[in-house]
């Protein structure tokens, strides 16, 4: 991209949303200039030029709205930026792409179903999309990153880091998946961001699946842009006593899909469940916890020890024992209450 499609398309940004509309009927930059240039606001030149830098290094740039580059579904939403930074494997926005989002502050059973869904949407061949944020977010990119089928959308600039915590997952995404955000270089968090940052995560996604939310939270907003804009909405359903799963319930009342498991995502694109192998540890694993009758006796709502041991018929001095292996194998979690089964599903 050339400096004057850049600072021409930066300028469109700060336009009104009367002269950003009109001017989207245009098919090129240079017929947008010639009809609205005079709408134009100046350009900082530090933001320019932060722009210019980003290109200079590989793997990394400038997507302009009118590039072949540009997202389709992105540009059929009704507000689209005119400019993509991005980081990373940018041919991930031509894949099929599913959003999985939800609370920051996600419960175990939350994380799992997440990183359940993550998995099976990427076992099919979907990159996974969400927001960058703490707890559902984090554990969908994490799970995706791995096979390389995750795009971050960034509510800062796209060098910046937020939140903090997330900065190696941030860049082991980078590596492995792709990062994309519409504010340049150096622009760093601020609280209408994020809303912004919502419908392009919905506007990237052919389908988007809200694992925890309560009544007001990002997540709904992101889902809302879905609906408003004609995409398959699901919600994973939770008890009725606890507020983190009400927007879920609000959500399937409005007529998104009820989604129990993850093939009821991929009902929406008409594909089986990849028949993965199973490694011969995995199997074994597998076997040893179907016989282990603590592990047995464990769900997603917490067991005190003294459940464990009435459901077990095991010892005390066994189960605690035990339930310490368990946990220091990621297949247990202590928790308000007691301790709740946290491996996959």
């Amino acid at each position: 991209m050339n400096t004057q499609e850049l600072c021409v398309l930066m300028g469109m940004t700060r336009a009104s949303n009367k002269v950003q509309k009109a001017a989207r009927e245009c098919d090129s930059w240079q017929t947008l200039f010639e009809r609205w240039g005079q709408s134009l606001k100046p350009v900082d030149s530090r933001w320019l030029k932060a722009a210019e830098n980003w290109c200079l290094s590989d793997y990394q740039g400038v997507i302009s709205y009118f590039s072949d580059d540009y997202p389709a579904s992105l540009k059929a939403i009704s507000n689209p930026p005119w400019l993509l930074y991005y980081r990373g494997r940018k041919e991930l926005l031509k894949g099929v792409c599913v959003a999985v989002v939800g609370s920051r502050k996600a419960s175990h059973s939350g994380l799992q179903v997440a990183d359940w869904i993550s998995e099976k949407l990427v076992a099919s061949g979907i990159v996974v999309v969400s927001g960058l944020a703490m707890g559902i977010d984090a554990q969908a990119h994490k799970t995706a990153a791995d096979k390389g089928k995750t795009i971050a959308v960034l509510g800062t600039g796209i060098d910046q880091y937020y939140p903090r915590r997330n900065k190696a997952l941030q860049d082991f995404i980078a590596h492995q998946g792709l990062l994309i955000s519409e504010f340049p270089p150096g622009q760093t968090a601020r609280t209408d961001h994020f809303p912004r940052r919502n419908r392009i995560i919905s506007g990237i996604s052919q389908a988007v699946v809200v694992v925890e939310a309560a009544r007001k939270s990002g997540s709904l907003s992101t889902a809302i842009h879905a609906l408003n804009e004609g995409r398959e909405v699901g919600a994973v359903p939770g008890s009725v006593l606890l507020p983190e799963h009400q927007g879920c319930h609000w959500l399937i009342q409005q007529g998104a899909k009820l989604i129990n498991t993850p093939q009821d995502v991929l009902e929406w694109f008409s594909i089986n469940p990849a028949q993965a192998p199973v490694s011969e540890e995995r199997q074994y694993l597998d076997e040893s916890l179907a016989n282990n009758r603590l592990f047995a006796s464990l769900s997603s709502e917490p067991r005190t020890i003294d459940d464990m041991v009435q459901l077990s018929g095991l010892e005390v001095a066994e189960v605690m024992e035990k339930v310490v292996l368990l946990e220091l194998e990621g297949l247990v979690a202590a928790v308000p209450g007691g301790y709740i089964k946290v491996g996959r599903r």
